[in-house]
Parts: structure tokens; C-alpha cells; sequence
């Protein structure tokens, strides 16, 4: 298959990333970091207009000037992520353990002892990788997750060669596969990690999210219901040099209705945790794209 010019030099960029930001001192990484992110944010480019959009529900009463600080501060927090990611691969494991700091742990670690599998479902908040990275470290158990098939198909390569240089086992989210393997690896008592604040394939199941309606994926909810795992959302922030995240209660399996009827309620359940967390930290949260469907829908004709 045929690289377009504009996914060649993605790819190229990405390569120059992992090659050579992991190797800067860290105070250079972050003053690097800072620079781009205000440079792509002065610039006024889309996503930083889509961003700004995104805050504007998640903060009604902000006014425009409001709005430009949080995404001049969301920029910074993007950036700060994509250098934390290039890094990673070269953090000694006291680093990783240092960098994050989990509040109510017990939620995790009570499930994993019962030996039930987990599903983590996180939006995109923070640092996930990180947040991955430390429990493969501190916790010292493997896990799975899901990858988007980016282009082209080199670039995809390298995000699942970092995430599996981590302790991760990745699987491809195309192909219908995926969903079969990760209840397997539940049933076995192991734990998977999705990040589910945004719907790929246009199938989710509608949420309500900040007053207006939205698709999030069902999948963690299917699996939860068929396995009998844990479903638990995670919420990510940046606490200045650590981030912090927070295990939030175990989402219920409701005890009568279809498996539709349960999966909605149960999504539902996975998106009202992600937005307490992103009101609280809304300029940690890194949505860049289209989200509502009163948007998805401008776009469409």
C-alpha cells in the first residue's frame, strides 16, 4: 500500500522523537516541550480551535479569555505528554515509580487479589502511558490494551514496539480480533486497559456527556457483563513533576434488563467518572477532535 507524503513525514517525525528526545537531559525535554506547545498554540490552528471548543462545554461559564488560558495550559499538558512518551523508554524504574501517585489503589489491587480480571477505562487524561508504565513497574502486572491502525503502517509499528517496550501487550483495533483475545485474558484473571472517552467506530453507545450527547465505546461495559471483571474508570492529572490518578468505584452490572439496556446504563456510569475528572482537571484533557455528535454532525455533509 502506497504512503502519502503527509503520513511519510509523520512517521519520520515520530522516528525523530523516539531517537532523540529520550536522549536530551529533562529540564531541555520540557523547555522544548513548552516552546512547541506555545508555538502551535499561538498559530490557531485547528486543534487548538476544536480544543477550545471541547473546554467550552466542559467550563460553560468560561469566557474567552478563559478559554485561551486552558487551551494555552491543554497545549502545554499535549506537549508535555508527547515528551514524557519519547522519553519512557529511557526512565530507570525508580523514575516511573517517582512520576505517578494513585488515590484509591484498593479498588485495583482488592479486584486483582479476588482474582477477577479488570478492565481500566481511562479517558484521555494525562499521561496514559505512564500511568501504564507504572503498573507493569510498581505493581508488576502485565496487561493489554488496544491501539488505533494508524498510517501509515510503519508508524503504527513503532507505537506498539514502545507500548510493548513498556510491558504491554497491544492489539490492533481493527480486525475483530481484539474483542474475543481481551475476554480471554479477563477470564483469565488478567487485566486490560482501554482508553474509552472517544468512539471509533462510530457504533458506540450514546452517553450523555456535559449536558450534551456523545458516543463512548460499549466494549469495556460487554466485557465487564460477559467476563465478570471489575469495570473501573481511572481519571489522570499533572501535579506538577508527578501525575496523579484516581481509581474510581467499580461501575455495577445493573441486575435485570438487555444486555443493550445494561451496557448503556454501564457506559454511562464509565463517562459520568470521566467527567468528574476532566471538570476538575479540564486542561489536562487532551481532545484534539470532534467529540459530540452535534459536531460530528456539522461535519458530515
Amino acid at each position: 500500500m502506497r504512503t502519502s507524503p503527509r503520513e511519510r513525514l509523520s512517521d519520520a517525525l515520530y522516528g525523530l522523537g523516539w531517537s532523540t528526545v529520550k536522549k536530551l537531559p529533562e529540564p531541555v525535554a520540557q523547555r522544548l516541550g513548552r516552546a512547541i506547545a506555545d508555538a502551535a498554540w499561538k498559530k490557531r490552528g485547528t486543534g487548538v480551535l476544536r480544543l477550545e471548543a471541547n473546554l467550552a462545554r466542559v467550563v460553560p461559564d468560561a469566557g474567552p479569555e478563559r478559554l485561551a488560558e486552558l487551551s494555552r495550559a491543554g497545549m502545554r499538558s499535549y506537549l508535555r505528554y508527547w515528551m514524557e512518551s519519547f522519553r519512557l523508554p529511557s526512565w530507570s524504574e525508580e523514575r516511573i515509580r517517582e512520576g505517578v501517585v494513585v488515590q484509591e489503589l484498593h479498588h485495583l489491587t482488592d479486584a486483582l487479589d479476588a482474582g477477577k480480571g479488570v478492565v481500566i477505562a481511562l479517558p484521555h487524561l494525562g499521561n496514559w502511558d505512564l500511568a501504564g508504565a507504572w503498573v507493569t513497574t510498581e505493581l508488576g502486572v502485565p496487561f493489554t490494551t488496544v491501539a488505533e491502525r494508524l498510517k501509515p503502517e510503519t508508524l503504527y509499528d513503532r507505537f506498539v514496539a514502545y507500548r510493548e517496550s513498556l510491558g504491554m501487550e497491544v492489539l490492533p483495533h481493527t480486525g475483530g480480533t481484539a474483542f474475543g483475545t481481551l475476554a480471554r485474558r479477563l477470564r483469565a484473571g488478567g487485566l486490560i486497559c482501554l482508553v474509552a472517552d472517544r468512539d471509533l467506530s462510530a457504533s458506540g453507545t450514546e452517553v450523555t456527556f456535559f449536558g450534551e450527547a456523545t458516543r463512548m465505546p460499549g466494549g469495556p461495559a460487554l466485557l465487564a457483563q460477559q467476563t465478570g471483571a471489575a469495570l473501573l474508570p481511572v481519571t489522570l492529572w499533572f501535579d506538577g513533576p508527578v501525575m496523579r490518578a484516581r481509581v474510581h468505584a467499580p461501575v455495577p452490572v445493573p441486575e435485570s434488563g438487555r444486555r443493550a439496556e445494561k451496557t448503556s446504563v454501564m457506559t454511562q456510569a464509565m463517562a459520568d467518572a470521566f467527567a468528574e475528572g476532566i471538570a476538575d482537571h479540564p486542561e489536562d484533557w487532551h481532545m484534539l477532535q470532534r467529540l459530540w455528535l452535534a459536531d460530528l454532525e456539522e461535519r458530515r455533509p
